[in-house]
């Protein structure tokens, strides 16, 4: 009896499981022939819009910047050099690498023994020709007195012989008589003419004194300038560069021992194209009087400075290019020759130009406008000027109109995009410089370097030590100081 229950519930099991398997299948194959007898449907695709920064292109009288990379030059050298060989005998305090001198001032002194020797021979020899001229000029006195005498003995002699040959013509005197007395007549003229070649001898003896004493008085000239010469004076007021002597060293005539450059006339030159040459040219294709700003990063404070044009280079140089042009510095403190600045120099202005960033352009000299729906549109710039990150462009129909600041190869005309507008037209916001705290000890490290630096400008010392004595100070300070220092 339990064998037969068992079998039954055993059937009864199996049965159901084989319908629910039925059942099943019968699921499954509906839900196949439901799947296959429905129409395809495609999947409805999605616009992609891309977010842009936008800048409104206004119009306006821009005046452009030229930017170049100059040195600094001494408009004012003067070469230190030894007139005269011989021993240092005396330097000036002054005369050191980087000595401060004023004009007149004694910088060194030479051994004058030598030329002391040569001046009194000079003068021993311009006295020997004075004497010599005084001599040559009494002489000359007394031949023209000779001449004189002689001139009136002549005069007696004629005369006697005319006595005589009135007297022998009329029968009282001899011919022996006249012959006599024109003999003696001859003799005198004879006397006459030794004292005018007496006077010629004399003249010549006083040309050549006067020449002689001349000679002397080049000699004594000359030997008083290489005495003076032993005396080396600033011709004026500077700063001393390239020195390397010591008291006692033997020199030679023209040797180089220093230079004297004039601090307060500085100058930069720096080189350009040829094209932005022709832009500062007048009419007449000279070079316009325009001012001229320089810039010197020191510190990380820019040490800003002002000059003019005031000339161009004669000739291009071999192997060079462009054109160089020299600024001379209105107030150059703080700046020394052979500082690499960066010039800037304000060209004439030009109307109607709009600025915008320069990666708006792309290399076809096209920019991308917003258009209908904030759809984009491709709009030809001619491009003006280049100013830094900047672009002055020109173009019909772009003024007024939104254009995109940074384009990218997924930016294209007819695309949609979402405009993001700064306030005024700004693309983003400049970062604010990192700042640091520091410790009492590494303030009052940096605070005596730049107390202690004496080749640093009196106003550039003030603006540090305000910053240092900020609650935090800008990152880029302490590292340009702790480089300095070398901590």
């Amino acid at each position: 009896m339990r064998f037969l229950r068992q079998s039954l519930t055993g059937l009864f099991l199996l049965s159901l499981t084989l319908a629910l398997l039925i059942m099943a299948g019968q699921t499954l194959r509906d839900a196949v022939q439901d799947r296959l007898s429905r129409e395809a449907r495609m999947p409805e695709g999605r616009e992609r819009v891309f977010s842009v920064n936008v800048v409104t292109a206004e119009a306006a009288t821009v005046t452009p910047v030229l930017t170049a990379f100059g040195e600094v030059q001494s408009g004012r050298t003067l070469e230190i050099r030894a007139a005269v060989g011989g021993s240092l005998l005396e330097l000036a305090p002054e005369f050191v690498e980087g000595g401060v001198v004023s004009e007149g001032q004694v910088l060194f002194r030479i051994d004058p023994a030598d030329a002391e020797a040569a001046l009194a021979r000079a003068q021993a020899d311009a006295t020997d020709s004075a004497a010599e001229m005084r001599d040559a000029a009494r002489a000359l006195e007394l031949a023209q007195d000779e001449l004189l005498a002689a001139e009136e003995q002549a005069a007696l002699r004629e005369r006697a012989a005319l006595r005589q040959r009135d007297i022998a013509a009329r029968g009282v005197g001899s011919e022996a008589a006249v012959e006599t007395a024109e003999l003696a007549a001859s003799a005198a003229r004879q006397a006459v003419l030794t004292r005018h070649q007496a006077i010629a001898q004399a003249e010549a003896r006083l040309a050549q004194s006067e020449t002689s004493r001349r000679r002397s008085d080049i000699a004594l000239a000359e030997a008083e300038r290489r005495l003076d010469d032993t005396v080396a004076r600033a011709r004026f007021s500077g700063v001393l560069s390239g020195v390397s002597i010591v008291e006692g060293r033997l020199v030679s005539a023209n040797e180089q021992l220093g230079q004297l450059i004039d601090p307060d006339r500085l100058e930069v030159a720096f080189r350009i194209s040829t094209a932005q040459y022709a832009r500062l040219l007048d009419g007449a294709g000279k070079l316009k009087d325009l001012p001229v700003r320089l810039r010197l990063d020191m510190f990380g404070i820019d040490l800003e400075r002002e000059g003019r044009l005031s000339r161009d280079s004669a000739a291009v140089a071999e192997g060079q290019s462009g054109r160089l042009l020299y600024a001379a510095i209105t107030d150059p403190a703080g700046l020394k020759p052979g500082d690499f600045v960066t010039v800037e120099v304000d060209e004439p202005p030009l109307d109607r130009m709009v600025r915008l960033p320069g990666s708006a352009m792309d290399s076809s000299n096209t920019v991308l406008v917003l258009g209908a729906a904030d759809r984009l549109e491709e709009l030809p710039v001619t491009l003006v000027r280049r100013q830094a990150n900047d672009i002055l462009v020109q173009g019909e129909g772009l003024e007024g109109r939104e254009v995109v600041a940074e384009r990218s190869p997924l930016l294209g005309a007819g695309i949609g995009v979402r405009p993001l507008r700064g306030p005024s037209g700004a693309i983003e916001d400049v970062p604010a410089p990192d700042l640091l705290e520091l410790t009492s000890e590494r303030r009052a490290r940096l605070v005596a370097f730049v107390e202690g630096n004496d080749r640093m400008p009196a106003e550039m010392r003030t603006r540090l030590l305000a910053q240092l004595q900020a609650e935090r100070v800008p990152a880029e300070v302490v590292q340009r100081l702790e480089q300095r220092i070398g901590g």
